[in-house]
């Protein structure tokens, strides 16, 4: 362990100290204006009496310092430190390649999707964001879906299509792959939602208004209804969402709560007076203080960001703000009173409420599914994923089962067992059409679609999807197979293909990616439930009892002998007198067990 009485020995001047462990991993990075004295203060009895401060300073092997020339420069070098080492018990958050954002894509008939980039974006289109909570851009995401009727489909699904989706039928697009709109008409849509994505609620109001008046005056009573019922549910949006304040101008709001060394922060977002939207981080095993917390929070969020609001609140005054505020070229202010500090306690009301609700599980698993999304360049974001899997033996017996995951978790309400309908035997190909025909069939009709299918095979299994999906019309759906290795379940690391529409390889990836994991975790348990609802149908066929062959002894009949003799075995071994005994047995049924008892 480190020997606290070596610190006599460490300079008295402002810089950066990292405590390292007896690999030399960092452990923990700091600042301080005199090194020396702050160290100190981590051994003393009475020096810190931060949670976390025990473990770390039992872990501690080595301390290196480095000297800044001023106290600026030990800000700058503690914030590119712990970027570079990413210290378990620093506040730390993750690379902007977990940053969501929403991009209206440029093409003739563009679409609204949830994307994730690292660095710069693609200039593939105009991009809103980035979101740091993924929640909330699914949520602007389903309420722009909601409102305008573009599209949902690929580029690919678009090019390829004859005849409108189930989403037309529900007014859900106005189905541009077969030209059922005009270009005009989809623009307008698609205008709307940007403006939305800007704020500017209160213009696509008006704009849906005047629509809605131009349709009614040219006699189009049904688009006019349409344009009404986008009204109303915008109005209702923005009434439960939208808060305005005046004194909110153009900010950001920062609300913290704390509980041991658990850590989560909330950011409100206002944008021309009104709340806009909000986001959330959340920290573990974290031995800053609050203030510390929030200034690393600051540097690390609003660092080389291209768009910056005028100015950000927090909850208290930071030991080196006018330093902070010069690195960053931001306002900061801690507001005292007024309506400015009402929103702090909004932003701290929010916050408590988040880190009960959540404790940051929810937010990894959403972090997984956009990796999912990404990876397999999905065109939905899974939040419900559906497994389908068949099993027989030679054909005999064929059936199938149907997992369902909803957020990374399993529901096991939508857990459903299939026997195959009118065939004796049945191959997988059969079977799974078959099951996946009639699933589909019933979502149909309550349109209730999941976002993501999966079946167990491979590019035969995925044809077979996409012909069902074809035949009822269905393309808010997206398909994968996956296959494990010679199509075992047993294995361990294993090699896994999975196939999606449009591509002729399958990708392959990291057996221990845990993306694989979460995908194999959902085929296996809907391979698990197959097999045994499986081996219950052929343990009830191949080991029914030999009675049941036998004229005249019914299932009454059958019941009372066995629950005379136990068993078949001794009852071939009983009386003729013991037999006669069994209640409901007649003289003819005697007959008919001791004759068949002589022939086995």
């Amino acid at each position: 362990m480190f020997d606290p009485k070596s610190l006599a020995l460490y300079p008295d001047q402002p810089g950066v100290y990292l405590m390292k462990d007896s690999k030399g991993a960092v452990l923990y990075v700091g600042k301080a204006k005199n090194l020396r004295s702050r160290l100190k203060q981590y051994f003393a009895e009475s020096g810190d009496s931060r949670e976390m401060v025990p473990y770390l300073t039992a872990q501690v092997e080595v301390i290196d310092t480095i000297i800044a020339l001023t106290e600026k420069d030990a800000l700058i070098l503690e914030n590119n430190l712990i970027k570079l080492h990413k210290p378990k018990y620093n506040v730390l958050l993750k690379d902007d390649k977990t940053f969501v954002s929403l991009v209206v894509t440029r093409h003739k008939w563009p679409m609204i999707r949830i994307v994730r980039y690292k660095g710069k974006p693609k200039d593939d289109g105009a991009y809103f964001g980035p979101y740091t909570n993924a929640l909330a851009a699914r949520q602007t995401f389903d309420l722009i879906a909601r409102l305008f009727p573009l599209r949902q489909c690929s580029d690919a699904e678009l090019a390829t299509r004859q005849r409108p989706c189930l989403l037309y039928d529900i007014k859900r697009c106005i189905a541009p792959c077969v030209n059922r709109c005009s270009e005009e008409e989809y623009a307008g849509h698609v205008e709307s939602a940007t403006r939305l994505l800007k704020g500017q609620d209160k213009e696509v109001l008006t704009e849906l208004n005047r629509r809605m008046d131009q349709a009614a005056n040219a006699l189009e009573f049904e688009k006019a209804g349409t344009y009404l019922e986008m009204i109303h549910q915008l109005e209702h949006v923005t009434q439960v969402v939208h808060v305005d304040n005046p004194a909110a101008k153009n900010c950001d709001v920062v609300g913290l709560h704390r509980e041991a060394d658990a850590v989560l922060i909330a950011l409100l977002l206002f944008r021309e007076g009104k709340l806009i939207g909000s986001e959330h981080f959340s920290f573990h095993l974290i031995a800053s203080n609050d203030a510390e917390i929030i200034e690393s929070f600051l540097l690390q969020h609003y660092k080389n960001r291209p768009k910056l609001p005028a100015e950000v609140f927090i909850p208290l005054e930071l030991p080196q703000q006018a330093d902070v505020q010069e690195i960053l070229q931001l306002t900061i202010h801690t507001p005292q009173k007024g309506k400015k500090k009402d929103l702090l306690e909004m932003a701290e009301r929010n916050a408590k409420a988040l880190f009960v609700r959540e404790q940051d599980a929810r937010s990894l698993k959403e972090k997984m599914l956009l990796d999912l999304q990404e990876t397999l360049q999905l065109t939905r974001f899974p939040r419900r994923i559906e497994c389908f899997d068949t099993s027989n033996i030679a054909g005999t017996d064929p059936v199938a089962s149907l997992v369902c995951f909803v957020h990374g978790e399993k529901d096991r309400s939508r857990t459903r067992l299939f026997k195959i309908k009118g065939l004796e035997k049945a191959d997988d190909y059969t079977a799974m059409r078959q099951v996946l025909f009639r699933h589909f069939t019933r979502e149909k009709e309550k349109n209730d679609f999941c976002d993501l299918l999966i079946v167990d095979g491979g590019k035969g299994q995925l044809n077979i999807a996409l012909q069902v999906f074809q035949e009822l019309g269905i393309a808010s759906v997206d398909v994968i197979a996956l296959t494990k290795e010679e199509a075992r379940h047993d294995k361990g690391l294993t090699q896994e293909k999975i196939y999606v529409p449009y591509r002729p390889d399958p990708y392959l990836i990291d057996p221990r990616s845990p993306l694989l994991f979460l995908l194999q975790k959902i085929r296996d348990e809907a391979h698990k439930q197959a097999i045994e609802y499986h081996r219950k149908r052929r343990a009830k066929r191949t080991m029914a009892s030999e009675l049941d062959t036998l004229p005249g002894i019914g299932p009454i009949k059958k019941r009372r002998l066995l629950q005379t003799f136990g068993s078949v075995k001794a009852l071939k071994a009983a009386e003729e007198e013991e037999i006669r005994k069994v209640p409901g047995i007649t003289k003819k049924d005697v007959a008919i067990l001791l004759e068949w008892r002589s022939k086995s």
